[in-house]
């Protein structure tokens, strides 16, 4: 009988506190925890770091709403992708991961990546996962509350373009820069290292 009030209660103890945590107004109480490397593209789920995918990573940090910053940069990357040759496009995984979650869904951003380059694979992480990937990366971003605008608010941030091997070790990053052949370059000199 002692044993039965025991399961009893550490099943109403566990019940309360899911409760708490879905009920709650706290989204990091609510947020399922993922593992920094799976994001979603589209309806599909990536990993970042999957190590059978030798292609060597080319990662912009952006968000669909920002006004010149990452379409400039988007559109810089397209440039260098279309002066590569095709083995040297087989061996790279150009991917945009945004820094808005709240507002660039899987869907969102996978098809504002495509609309540079039929390459560039656009991602989508929680909350948590876009703050560590950032962290690790030291891609600084805050966001910023616009008055009396339609958006709403802006994600202020770093601009470079990170260079990862397929573990995630980061290589190389390059400075925002208008002249694709910067890119080039970087991409022709790490792919000639792997080989």
């Amino acid at each position: 009988m002692k044993f039965q009030w025991i399961v009893l209660a550490l099943a109403l103890s566990a019940g309360l506190i899911t409760q708490y945590i879905v009920g709650s107004k706290d989204p990091a109480l609510a947020e399922a925890s993922y593992p920094i490397n799976i994001l979603e593209s589209g309806q599909e789920a990536v990993d970042l770091y999957d190590e059978e995918d030798s292609r060597l990573r080319v990662i912009y940090f952006g968000y669909t709403h920002c006004p010149d910053v990452c379409p400039t940069s988007l559109a810089v990357l397209s440039a260098a992708l279309k002066e590569l040759d095709n083995k040297q496009l087989e061996n790279l995984w150009p991917i945009f991961i945004t820094l808005d979650p709240d507002r660039d869904t899987p869907e969102k951003s996978a098809e504002y990546a495509q609309y540079f380059h039929k390459n560039i694979i656009g991602m989508t992480g929680t909350e948590q996962q876009t703050k560590a990937l950032a962290e690790k990366y030291g891609v600084l971003y805050m966001r910023t509350e616009l008055k009396d605008s339609a958006l709403e608010y802006a994600v202020d941030h770093s601009s470079y373009f990170y260079f990862l091997e397929p573990d995630g070790t980061l290589v190389e990053k390059v400075q925002h820069t208008l002249n694709p052949q910067i890119i080039v370059e970087t991409i022709e000199r790490l792919l000639s290292k792997s080989s």
